[in-house]
């Protein structure tokens, strides 16, 4: 299967606006199998092999050492394989792509690319899996880079891998200023509503199994021998292999950072304060454990992106120091991992109504990270203050902005729910007209403010 962004790469790949694109993701998620699936469309389209290549920087120590490796391997591809220069290629119609997996392991990756780029005609496609380390060579390649974020798999995605029918997102392309209308909200419900025989069997399967490709790949496999793989092949592959590739001269401790994981996992959708996670911490680990340092392992664990903290939105300048909401980049890596499932979909969780609570802050997790996902929007959170209500996410467009309540309950009450909501559609200063509460069953559910418009966490995952 071709994901989502496979289209939009190629475009970019055949009229770049810019020289390098960027694809970060956490691992698994399918950024090489992607690469590989552009260069055999390439291929199968006519462009020539030899102006294709592709290399892979994650597990060779002796390109890691060298400060100009990638340079080292242009030079090399340039002299051996193409036979001509980059610049003389491009002027006789044959640019080349350069597809560079996991670059940002490399030493100084960032000059090096800025260096190639900027002194050859060249289409770099960059895959990885540190925004940390693509965080940092962001800014050295300012004005030279489009980047895109690649998630796990989108419930049309899943839908088309488990053979389930066609479900097609609502909307394709960037169009943020259709999300401050209450008219869009209201036909992306629509829009589910139309395809609700395949959007339910595939929102049964992601609530299952989460989206991890290789858990809807291999659907027949049991469901614990995937678990074991997902923890093998994502988590313990970050905490044992990117955690030795941080900062030199920096100690971290990998059972401190399992420790971390555990507590995102248990506060997922939720702010707890690093004070309460470092408490936790130590009595489980019998060791002086500080806030700061939970501080420390939380960044590491976001620049991984299995862990994304949405920041505390701050409005007019009122700055205080405010806690980050938790938000996982799957709830199946949490079931793998704490070897507890949580169902989502409504159906099954009628079943389990202890787990209600549980799910509703799961649900939050995912539609957080989701919302992260998205290039181009920005997604913060109101926590609660004197007089002011919490809002679970703010998106802002422009100056404009959205707030979304997620109510992941059968009952909703038409006011004390939306509370946080219309408190802040009613301050001017937030420049919001429109609100969304997410819901189980958006058709069950009346509010007494025409400005909120209730969605099912099914129809908001079609969204893109």
């Amino acid at each position: 299967m071709e994901r989502w962004l496979f289209d939009r790469l190629l475009a970019r790949i055949a009229e770049p606006l810019a020289p390098v694109l960027l694809v970060r993701g956490p691992r698994q998620v399918g950024k090489s199998t992607l690469q590989q699936q552009l260069i055999q469309r390439l291929l199968s389209s006519g462009f020539p092999a030899r102006s294709i290549l592709r290399a892979q920087f994650e597990d060779v120590p002796s390109l890691r050492r060298s400060s100009h490796a990638l340079l080292d391997v242009a030079a090399w591809y340039e002299t051996n394989v193409l036979g001509e220069t980059f610049n003389e290629a491009a002027h006789a119609g044959r640019q080349a792509v350069l597809f560079l997996d996991e670059a940002q392991n490399l030493t100084d990756w960032d000059a090096q690319l800025k260096q190639l780029v900027d002194n050859t005609d060249v289409v770099c496609v960059v895959t990885g899996s540190s925004a940390l380390r693509i965080g940092l060579g962001r800014d050295s390649l300012a004005g030279r880079l489009q980047s895109f974020d690649l998630g796990t798999l989108r419930l049309s995605e899943i839908a088309e891998v488990r053979g389930y029918g066609q479900l097609p997102p609502f909307q394709r392309e960037n169009g943020w200023a259709d999300w401050l209308t209450a008219d869009f909200w209201s036909g992306l419900r629509k829009h589910g509503a139309a395809r609700s025989d395949v959007r339910d069997l595939a929102m049964a399967a992601f609530s299952e199994r989460g989206a991890y490709p290789r858990s809807h790949v291999n659907a027949d496999v049991p469901w614990n021998e995937v678990a074991d793989q997902l923890n093998e092949t994502v988590v313990r592959r970050v905490i044992q292999h990117d955690l030795r590739l941080g900062d030199r001269g920096r100690k971290r401790d990998p059972q401190l950072l399992e420790e971390v994981f555990r507590l995102a996992c248990r506060y997922a959708g939720q702010a707890p304060r690093p004070a309460l996670l470092a408490t936790e911490a130590r009595t489980r680990l019998q060791a002086n454990v500080g806030d700061q340092r939970i501080r420390h392992y939380l960044d590491f664990l976001d620049s991984s992106l299995l862990v994304r903290q949405v920041p505390a939105l701050e409005i007019r300048l009122k700055k205080q120091r405010s806690s980050a909401r938790l938000c996982l980049c799957d709830h199946g890596v949490r079931a793998a991992w704490l070897q507890e499932e949580v169902p989502l979909d409504p159906v099954r969780l009628a079943g389990s109504p202890h787990l209600s609570s549980l799910a509703g802050h799961l649900v939050e997790s995912v539609v957080g990270y989701y919302l992260t996902t998205l290039s181009g929007l920005d997604v913060a959170h109101l926590p609660e203050r004197p007089g002011t209500p919490e809002v679970d996410f703010v998106v802002t467009v422009g100056t404009r902005r959205v707030p979304i309540e997620v109510k992941y309950q059968r009952r909703i009450h038409p006011e004390e729910d939306i509370r946080g909501l219309t408190a802040f559609l009613d301050l001017p200063a937030n420049e919001a007209s429109t609100g969304v509460l997410i819901c189980q069953d958006a058709n069950e559910v009346e509010v007494e403010d025409s400005r909120v418009v209730p969605v099912s966490f099914a129809d908001f995952l079609l969204v893109r």
